[in-house]
């Protein structure tokens, strides 16, 4: 798909919807928030799963986006595991047959892996640029104590 990611109907409607565009009234509304890690995953990838949703602002994520999040948790796993072996082999090692001095493997998966995180958690809204587009909505009761006084 060609150009700029179409914004979300609740970003357009808090700006205003500055371009006047038609806003979608039929935009999926994501059920249920995303809860405990696939049983799949090993015990340090279910640990980082666990973790970042609790870190994670409510409504943020859900359960329509755990393949995506899946996706991000393995890179992380890997990236992880990667850099650990990295620091302890350094950055080049010796060629098996000819001893000549080469890139370490573990290069290549880290990089590849941070690829793999990077546009993963973008569209998660795990980056700076991209978290600053999400519109995540509050959940105020009216046993707040601010309520009145906020005009809620």
């Amino acid at each position: 798909m060609r150009g700029r990611k179409p914004k979300p109907t609740a970003l357009k409607l808090i700006s205003g919807n500055p371009g006047k565009r038609a806003l979608n009234a039929h935009e999926p509304q994501p059920g249920a928030d995303l809860a405990a890690p696939p049983v799949w995953m090993t015990e340090r990838q279910k640990a980082t799963w666990s973790e970042v949703v609790e870190l994670s602002p409510p409504g943020l994520l859900k359960d329509v986006d755990a393949s995506v999040f899946s996706v991000w948790v393995i890179a992380f796993d890997l990236y992880q595991e990667a850099s650990e072996k990295l620091a302890r082999t350094g950055m080049l090692i010796k060629a098996p047959n000819t001893g000549v001095p080469m890139q370490s493997p573990f290069l290549a998966i880290v990089n590849r892996q941070a690829q793999i995180m990077l546009k993963a958690a973008a569209e998660m809204g795990f980056t700076p640029a991209s978290r600053s587009r999400v519109v995540v909505k509050r959940n105020t009761t009216i046993d707040d104590p601010w309520h009145d006084i906020a005009g809620g």
